[in-house]
């Protein structure tokens, strides 16, 4: 790592690692095993993270937040995900949408919508993007087909838009108070130059929340389906520019999305290898502590290079994100986040195989992280489809 932290950075890891520490850790894995995926959520951890400030940390300082940047968020994430990286996602999700109120939105909906988010400790955000049809299509629609991509229709009815769809897998789904869904307002053309975006308070009539997925790893975060039924919403929801909302909702808006998974990821992995380190220090085998095991030590050795080297990868495109001609694009960052989940998949693979038969016990501590890291390359669009979208921007 080339920066060198600041005070403000600093106060902010030991902030987070210190909640990590006090409030996360010890009941992650409690959570974790809950069978009904809608109660592993804790409105109470939330409310000591938000009184923190780790609910609004990306709000700018002059719109009365914290205004912390890239480097300080990142450090927060890998703190936070230490500890669970659901946890970690629950508050970091709010922070990739708060541009969308604080730079997007116009001056009357900031009023609106920006107040509850700083006052109330369970504001949480959320955007509607997938579909049970609409996955991939999305990211990479085919050219040869202009109604590939999300289906959810908004239809001006007078001063009203009527939204009439279904999201899935959807982030902070059935916890957030406000959502920012993706429309289709023109089906006939393609999604880049059709789609528009709107703020759906929660309790907006017509639209309900459907199950709760239930996911093998991550189980803190909620992803849930989202469904409208003649929901109406006023023109003055409208975000951004009608028919520009894939553009709107780019780079220009929200940037850190691959940083804020690969830190995540990386957190979880730094998890994996101090349990296993720990463990291998203090089991004993063949009259020693299976860390003087040459076959124990070279999968230390392995999960450290892996661990470091994408840390390395994560600080460098932070760092080049933050200067003025950054020699690192857009593509750098998905390929990072491919890095890092591809390292964090052998170092929680390498972890359980440290603690041996124990590892696969839902009582160690290893293999709900090595759940955690097998989400890692289905979301936000899977490792192949970042790959092939950072072969395209070469």
């Amino acid at each position: 790592m080339h920066q060198e932290l600041n005070d403000e950075h600093r106060a902010l890891q030991e902030m987070a690692r210190d909640f990590a520490e006090k409030e996360i850790i010890p009941v992650a894995a409690e959570r974790d095993r809950i069978q009904d995926p809608a109660e592993t959520f804790s409105p109470e951890l939330i409310k000591k993270g938000s009184v923190l400030g780790l609910r609004t940390l990306a709000v700018p300082d002059e719109f009365g937040g914290p205004g912390v940047d890239l480097m300080g968020q990142v450090l927060v994430i890998l703190e936070l995900a230490r500890g669970d990286g659901g946890v970690a996602k629950t508050f970091s999700q709010c922070w990739k949408w708060t541009p969308m109120i604080c730079r997007l939105a116009t001056d009357e909906q900031r009023e609106r919508f920006l107040p509850p988010f700083l006052e109330d400790d369970l504001y949480l955000l959320g955007m509607g993007g997938s579909e049970p049809g609409a996955g991939s299509d999305n990211r990479m629609p085919p050219p040869e087909d202009p109604t590939a991509g999300w289906k959810t229709a908004a239809v001006k009815d007078g001063n009203e838009y009527v939204i009439n769809g279904m999201k899935h897998f959807i982030a902070n789904g059935g916890v957030a108070k406000l959502y920012i869904i993706r429309t289709r307002t023109n089906p006939k053309v393609p999604i880049s130059e059709g789609t528009t975006m709107f703020f759906v308070p929660a309790d907006t009539p017509g639209f309900t929340i459907g199950r709760r997925h239930d996911k093998i790893g991550w189980r803190f975060y909620q992803n849930a389906e989202l469904i409208f039924q003649d929901c109406r919403v006023p023109q003055e929801n409208l975000l951004g520019e009608l028919n520009k909302g894939k553009h709107d909702s780019s780079e220009r808006f929200v940037s850190f999305n691959d940083v804020e998974l690969a830190a995540n990821v990386i957190g979880i992995s730094q998890a994996a290898f101090e349990h296993a380190l720990d463990h291998a220090r203090n089991r004993v085998q063949g009259g020693k502590p299976i860390i003087g095991h040459q076959s124990i030590a070279l999968k230390l050795s392995d999960m450290y290079m892996r661990l470091e080297a994408a840390k390395s990868y994560l600080f460098k495109v932070v760092e080049s994100d933050q200067e003025e001609g950054a020699e690192f694009e857009s593509s750098s960052k998905q390929l990072m986040k491919v890095f890092a989940t591809e390292c964090a998949l052998q170092i929680t693979r390498l972890a359980v195989e440290i603690f041996g038969g124990s590892g696969v016990m839902r009582d160690a501590p290893v293999e709900k992280l090595l759940r955690d890291a097998n989400v890692f390359p289905h979301l936000a669009a899977d490792s192949i489809m970042n790959l092939k979208a950072a072969a395209k921007l070469q």
